[in-house]
Parts: structure tokens; sequence; C-alpha cells
């Protein structure tokens, strides 16, 4: 087990380095672009696969760094870049991440590598989760996929909502209800190959931000894929079934479904994301307040603006040891005993919002313009209260673990 540590090392430096270098230099410059496109920034995503970051092999080595950092350390460098086009980098990762909380080794080996395809030939994968009807209200979950025995098929049929990536992906991993009397425990994840028949995108949503990040409804009609697809395995979900069904006859205790599984291991990620706008926002206000003046001074002169100023790094640095420490944690295989990875996610992403406004305060009218990047990394800032668990999700996943309360 590795030591919990703050400090990178050099190699991790080095990777934060290169990182960095491809935020400032090829992310920062196409991200006002891309943002008024709100299309796949594809040249983006493929200058990344071609140097590497979008690839199977960096995401695994940042995944199972022993430290627990690789991923965020690469989610912040890449966000710090912008949000949006980060997003479209990392999309795909959701959908792995499912594979890898639930599938069998066989089923990681042949579908993750087809999730990125390689720098000639890149490819995209969407985790499809969310419906119309069922956000974070998982239990209400209405996309069915039933077995067919005779053929060892899995079909599905149901609408998915706010899918990254969702109808442009080659993969998607698709989560649905198998049995209904379960509610949340009766759910299983699918994988659905490239061009299966049924599978089509649905509205593509314009978004208050985020907007170079593909949002899409993904509609499943009767779409039939085989029982190799059911991450896990039938064995395993019988296995599962039969034990969420005698606990529910004991009175109830609370097992965790496939869509739950793969959001515990990415709310971290998802912090980081947000520590990434959030200090771009701050280095963006601290510099335009120490060369801006206004009554023969520059406004970092004013207590209102410097205490603002020391408010907002002290938070971006508290997040960003929340994300590390859940991180940590994560990877060396140590429970969640106060829901440390919900804590992470939560700060994190609340810390984003109200940096981001504060740096436009800072920045007065011109922060209010598109002519500084503020207003954007503003408007970005909302989606992390939102998707993968929403801040009262978050605060109510917290609750309930340090109480034991089922909390409502």
């Amino acid at each position: 087990m590795a030591e919990f540590t703050m400090e990178l090392n050099d190699e991790q430096k080095e990777v934060r380095d290169w990182l960095h270098g491809f935020a400032a230099d090829v992310i920062r410059p196409a991200a006002a672009e891309w943002d008024e496109r709100e299309e796949t920034p594809w040249p983006v995503i493929q200058e990344a696969a071609k140097v590497g970051i979008y690839s199977l092999d960096f995401y695994a080595q940042q995944y199972f760094d022993p430290t627990g950092l690789g991923i965020p350390m690469t989610m912040e460098e890449l966000f710090w870049g912008d949000a949006g086009i980060a997003l479209s980098i990392v999309g795909t990762g959701l959908a792995a991440v499912g594979v890898l909380a639930n599938g069998t080794e066989e089923q990681i080996g042949t579908w993750v590598p087809q999730m990125y395809g390689d720098a000639n030939d890149v490819k995209l994968a969407a985790f499809c989760s969310s419906e119309p009807d069922a956000g974070s209200d998982v239990a209400s979950m209405r996309t069915r996929a039933v077995y067919d025995e005779a053929k060892d098929e899995w079909v599905i049929n149901g609408t998915k909502t706010w899918a990254t990536n969702g109808g442009i992906a080659n993969v998607h991993v698709v989560v649905a209800v198998v049995d209904p009397e379960l509610g949340s425990k009766g759910h299983a994840s699918f994988i659905v190959p490239p061009n299966t028949p049924g599978l089509s995108q649905g509205q593509k949503f314009k978004k208050h931000g985020i907007r170079a990040s593909h949002t899409a409804e993904v509609i499943l009609d009767n779409v039939r894929v085989p029982g190799s697809c059911l991450l896990g395995g039938k064995e395993k979900l019988d296995e599962r079934l039969a034990r969420a069904r005698e606990r529910a006859k004991r009175g109830g205790e609370r097992v965790k479904n496939a869509a739950m599984a793969t959001f515990e291991a990415s709310r971290p990620a998802v912090g980081a994301m947000a520590v990434g706008t959030a200090r771009a926002a701050y280095e963006v206000a601290l510099d335009y307040a120490t060369t801006r003046e206004q009554f023969g001074r520059p406004i970092i002169d004013n207590q209102g603006v410097a205490f603002q100023l020391a408010d907002m790094r002290t938070q971006v640095d508290a997040a960003r040891l929340l994300v590390w420490r859940a991180s940590w944690m994560a990877i060396n295989g140590k429970p969640f005993t106060a829901a440390e990875g919900s804590m992470s996610k939560l700060f994190a992403s609340e810390t984003a919002k109200k940096v981001t406004a504060q740096a436009i305060q800072i920045l007065g009218g011109n922060g209010y313009t598109r002519e500084y990047p503020v207003e954007r990394m503003h408007r970005d800032s909302a989606i992390y209260t939102i998707f993968e668990g929403t801040s009262e999700i978050q605060r109510l996943v917290i609750a309930r673990t340090l109480s034991g309360m089922s909390i409502r």
C-alpha cells in the first residue's frame, strides 16, 4: 500500500507538466471556438490521441497509479485548459470505468480497447444511466433488459438521457432493469457493441456550459446484445439478485447497484475536474488583479479584492486535498466510511461554482464578457454540482453514511 503523500514524485511531475503543456498550447487556444460551435472538437481529440493522451495505455497507467493521484492530476490539468474540450477527451473514461467496475477480465480486455481505438482511428464510448424520469432517483429507471434464453441474448428497450458521447459513440455501456421488483438492486450493465441495430441518437442538448462536449439522448428499440455483453456475466448476476431478494425478505440491507458502483469510483475524478476549472479561474483573477489599475494602483491593493483571492486559493487547495485523499483511499482499497468520495465531489463542485463567480466579480464588466474566459468557466462549473450525483445527493450519501439512517 502506498503511503499518502501531498508530494508528486518525479515521474508524476513530468506527466503533469506534459499535460499542462498540452492544455496550454492545444486546448486553451481552441476553447472559445468550440464553445461557440457547440460541437465535438474532433481535431483536438485526434491531437490528444496522436500525442498519447487519448489512449487506453495512458489512462490505464494513471488509473493504476499506486498513489491514486494519476487520474486526479490528469483531470485537473486538462480541465484547467477547458472543461468542455477536456470532457470530450475524457468522456470515454466513464464508460471504461463502468466496465472496469463491473466486468470480467475477458470483458475488460475485449471492450475497453475498442472504446479508444488508436491515433489513426479514434473511437468514443458512452455511459448511459440517466433517464428522463430517473436521474438521482435510480430506482425509477424504466429501461428494461429481458433475457432470451433460447438465443442467449438480452433484449433492451428504453430511453437514456444526458449521455456524454451518446449516439456518436462506438461502444455504449447501458444500465437497465433486469428485475423490476428489486428496484435499484435489480439493475445490470450491458455493453452495446458498435453498429448494433435498434440503438440511435435522440435529442442532442444545447447546454449552458461544457458546450464542446456532446450530450444527447440514446434510444434503445429492441436492441439485442449477446449474453456475453452482460457485464460480470449471468452467473454473477443471478447470485447478486438472489442475495438481494433474500435481503429484501429480511428487511433490506442496502446493496450497491451497477450504476452506483461506477459513480462511486468516478466521483473523486469529477472533483478533480472541478478543481481544474476553479484553479484556472483563480489564476485569471489573480493575474488581472495584479495588473488592472484603478485610482492609481493595482486593484489587488484593496482588501476587498485581496481577501477574495485569499479565500479562492484556500478553497481550491482544500478541494484538491479532499480529492487526493479519496483517490488514495480508493486505489488502496480503504472503505469510504465517511463517504469521502462524495465529500470530495461535493466540496470541489461547490468550490468551482463559487470561485468562478468570484473571478467574474473581480474582473468586473470584463469578466461578464466573452473576451475573457472566466464567464465560460463559470458556465462550465455549473455542471459539477449536477452530473454524476447532484450536490444534494452527495449530502444525502454523506449524511446516510455518517448516521446509518435512511435519511430522505
